[in-house]
């Protein structure tokens, strides 16, 4: 038996999947600055298992919110968020996209939050399919 998404969905879990977005694209962005300014924070927060953590973090999250939400029955919500979660494992757990796991971070990040801000602006307008 299937249960119809809640129909005043709680939004505080799609603001908390935006912003655990954000706290990826910023760990990625302003970590070499702040490696520059302050080499032991480089040796730890630079660490891969940071990403790895973050993820395992951020993708139930993510699932749960659009679960509970219904917004894995919208297909550009739905794409948005697999494309991201999928960029954001693969950048922090295979091995051959390391040269590059930043920018597939930043991208993965992006189209995760841009999932959420999509399902959460679907659900404020009363939209069933996007």
């Amino acid at each position: 038996m299937t249960t119809a998404p809640d129909p005043k969905p709680n939004s505080w879990m799609d603001a908390t999947a935006i912003g655990l977005s954000g706290l990826c694209l910023a760990h990625c962005l302003l970590l070499p600055f702040a490696v520059a300014a302050l080499p032991v924070l480089g040796q730890v927060a630079g660490e891969h298992l940071v990403h790895q953590l973050l993820i395992l973090l951020a993708a139930p999250l993510s699932i749960w919110a659009l679960h509970r939400t219904g917004g894995w029955k919208k297909p550009l919500v739905a794409a948005l968020a697999v494309t991201g979660l999928g960029l954001l494992a693969a950048a922090a757990f295979v091995p051959v996209v390391a040269a590059h796991e930043t920018l597939i971070s930043i991208i993965g990040a992006v189209f995760v939050a841009g999932a959420h801000y999509l399902n959460s602006r679907l659900h404020r307008r009363g939209h069933k399919h996007a």
